[in-house]
């Protein structure tokens, strides 16, 4: 029977299973990924993906965009994770983490551009989610504000944190040469 999750209640991964339409679940709660990113998100989304892909087309990382599911789980027991998310965009590094629908255990990488409805969410509740499993390096890009903020981890927090505004180029902590221009991302907003 497909329902709709009761968004002030705690729920597991066989409820989210039943659930209609898009939703991430993030410590028991239920949070909908509706409505559609705008154009402007779906643009800077795109302009991340063919850097990123550009980037690593010739290394052993693999990058997908949303809707792809991560599951993060503390028993490396992916039947039944702990925390079900949909990153605008991941890196996964391991070939041995990525299935026929989605990636076990956290990506290197992982992208999130933010929008109105998730602002919060990304920066508290994803952040402290994927910095706990080890997503070593995490970029929160803030189209209001037109800045990305990329967090790497260190002895298990993510304590090099960089932020990126203006005409400057995005350098990625983890991977030497991977840098984006804010230009790039922004050009649409520039218009």
């Amino acid at each position: 029977m497909v329902s709709n999750p009761d968004e002030k209640k705690t729920h597991t991964y066989e409820e989210w299973l039943t659930w209609d339409g898009p939703w991430e679940l993030i410590n028991g709660r239920a949070y909908n990924m509706s409505p559609a990113p705008t154009s402007l998100h779906q643009f800077i989304g795109g302009e991340l993906y063919f850097a990123l892909r550009t980037f690593f087309q010739n290394r052993n990382c693999y990058v997908f965009v949303a809707p792809f599911d991560v599951f993060f789980s503390e028993r490396d027991n992916y039947t039944s994770p702990d925390h079900v998310t949909r990153p605008d965009l991941s890196v996964v590094c391991s070939k041995d983490q990525i299935s026929k629908s989605c990636c076990h255990g956290a990506p290197t990488l992982i992208v999130e551009v933010l929008s109105s409805s998730t602002a919060l969410k990304d920066f508290n509740e994803k952040f402290n989610l994927y910095q706990n499993y080890g997503v070593q390096e995490y970029w929160i890009v803030d189209p209001g504000n037109q800045t990305v903020h990329v967090y790497a981890l260190q002895n298990g927090t993510y304590s090099v944190r960089e932020l990126y505004m203006e005409a400057e180029k995005i350098q990625s902590v983890l991977f030497e040469g991977l840098q984006v221009s804010m230009n790039r991302l922004f050009r649409l907003e520039q218009q």
